[in-house]
């Protein structure tokens, strides 16, 4: 990709790379329904479809974005696994790539963001269900409160198991059980 591929000046771009642009705008879009910001999702779709690593210096022309939002933008797509910093350098820059197995990019992509939902929510049930339970069984509760409590106990083992659940998806898309009978993946 030549220049800035969303700027206002495209008339330099090659006829791929024109036929290239819904592409790597629909990725983006993707990216935004699943809580990806939308730019980095761009700058993904723009490094899923270049032929070689890019240094920061290249997407930042590519992208026309600043070189902190750039950096951060890497930093963010690094973290969710989309994209890999390469151990060489060009010119002694950092380089990067995208992933570009989609089902690799899916399991990295969700496999962090529901083991970090399980994680936030099994500790908050871990601290919230004994205390509950406490309080149920305090001697000055009244009934309806301690009914409450009850509803409240039920809802949460109720979540306990879903979680349980989760947890055994989560496990099964990291080694891959998931992906039966998709190309490729036995």
């Amino acid at each position: 990709m030549k220049q800035a591929v969303f700027g206002e000046d495209n008339q330099h771009l090659s006829q791929r790379e024109q036929l290239l642009r819904p592409m790597i705008d629909a990725i983006a879009q993707t990216m935004d329904l699943y809580g990806a910001n939308y730019s980095f999702g761009q700058l993904y779709g723009i490094m899923f479809f270049e032929d070689k690593p890019m240094t920061l210096e290249e997407m930042k022309q590519v992208m026309n974005m600043s070189k902190s939002n750039m950096s951060y933008g890497v930093r963010s797509l690094i973290a969710s696994r989309m994209v890999t910093k390469l151990d060489e350098k060009r010119e002694r820059k950092e380089l990067y790539a995208a992933e570009t197995d989609f089902f690799q990019a899916f399991k990295n992509f969700f496999t962090l963001k529901l083991q970090r939902e399980i994680d936030i929510m099994q500790e908050a049930m871990g601290t919230a269900m004994p205390e509950l339970q406490a309080l149920m069984e305090a001697e000055d509760i009244s009934a309806e409160e301690r009914q409450a409590c009850q509803r409240d106990l039920d809802k949460l083992r109720h979540a306990v198991e879903y979680y349980v659940w989760l947890q055994r998806f989560v496990d099964g898309l990291e080694i891959g059980t998931m992906f039966g009978g998709l190309p490729g993946r036995e």
